[in-house]
């Protein structure tokens, strides 16, 4: 992929250097969100800033991979491509290829695959976002690389592409300077991870705030949270009871205290749990405790010592652990990283 970063484009940034080439490629069928939040963040910044959007360090622009330049999003709201595919010429900074709808269709066009694999080699760097992965897999971009996408096809793309390493849980994903994401808005985690790559966190701050995006996930962050993840269950005792653990972290509970106030054996408990819910109670628990940790470390001053005590871990070396194996990254880290609420 091509190293310059001096890339072509309309206007200059306030420093004079030309700005950085993005190219989104829109096909029949694609999320207009894929397009749309990833292109916002990038074109975003100079309004951050209070100057005009021609003064952008990014230059935005939709490439079609059909011969009509009007594209049919999978929303029906149609959008206006700057040019083809096939005839992109010149360096590009940044190619993105977001999912959709009609990724499908499009990954079993030979000739666009074809010309996808031809312009990869352009860009500094390629992006995906969501089923955009399977185009990039399709070209062989993702051969030997870690990849992610939305939860929904990760053992697809493992299936259909045994060379891609998925990780199906991530936000997204870098692998050298190829970038998967996961699912439609996390395009947007992803654009702002690139921008402060180039630019640096305050830029990357800047665009969130503009945009009223709460806080930039990390990368290693779950595509879930934990009760998105596990379904409610299905009997009112143990529904009942998962409610009753949200607001009691700090609480023992075991299997054995669970399975007390569900008025069921530990066996019994941690059979129908499991059967019920799709987790076992203590990875229920654990992903409840650390999601709470989370939010403390987001919008509070609170030290880890006390913050480890009020969500119900032994202290801050077990929070550590637990932090670790569900967002693959230590709560002091995250705390420096995504602190949302003003320090005093």
């Amino acid at each position: 992929m091509g190293k310059d970063r001096e890339q072509s484009g309309k206007g200059a940034t306030p420093a004079g250097r030309k700005p950085s080439r993005v190219a989104i490629v829109v096909f029949p069928g694609v999320n207009l969100l894929d397009v749309a939040g990833p292109g916002e963040v990038f074109a975003a910044l100079a309004e951050a800033r209070g100057l005009d959007r021609a003064e952008s360090d990014y230059s935005v622009e939709l490439v079609s991979s059909a011969r009509e330049l009007r594209v049919k999003t999978s929303s029906g709201v149609t959008l206006a491509a700057d040019g083809h595919v096939f005839a992109v010429r010149g360096e590009i900074d940044t190619l993105l290829v977001p999912g959709g709808t009609g990724v499908w269709e499009a990954a079993g066009d030979r000739a666009f695959i074809d010309q996808l694999r031809r312009v990869v080699p352009r860009a500094r760097r390629v992006a995906s976002v969501c089923t955009g992965a399977f185009l990039l897999a399709a070209s062989g971009v993702l051969d030997g690389r870690r990849a992610t996408t939305h939860w929904r096809w990760c053992d697809r793309l493992a299936g259909e592409h045994p060379e891609v390493e998925v990780e199906p849980d991530a936000i997204f994903v870098r692998d050298g300077e190829v970038y998967t994401s996961a699912g439609v808005t996390t395009g947007m985690d992803l654009a702002l991870a690139l921008v402060e790559d180039d630019l640096g966190r305050e830029a990357a701050l800047a665009i969130a705030r503009h945009l009223v995006l709460f806080v930039r996930r990390p990368g290693g962050q779950s595509q879930f949270s934990p009760l998105l993840e596990m379904q409610a269950a299905d009997r009112r005792p143990l529904r009942d009871l998962q409610a009753w653990i949200v607001d009691h972290l700090a609480e023992d509970l075991s299997v054995e205290a669970l399975a007390g106030r569900a008025h069921m054996s530990a066996r019994n408990f941690a059979r129908a749990f499991h059967k019920e819910v799709g987790s076992t109670p203590a990875r229920f628990v654990e992903r409840l405790r650390v999601d709470a940790v989370r939010r403390r470390l987001e919008e509070t001053d609170a030290g880890l010592e006390r913050i480890a005590r009020e969500c119900g871990f032994g202290g801050p070396d077990s929070m550590r652990r637990s932090f670790l194996r569900v967002l693959r990254v230590a709560p002091g880290d995250y705390r420096d990283r995504f602190r949302v609420a003003p320090r005093a």
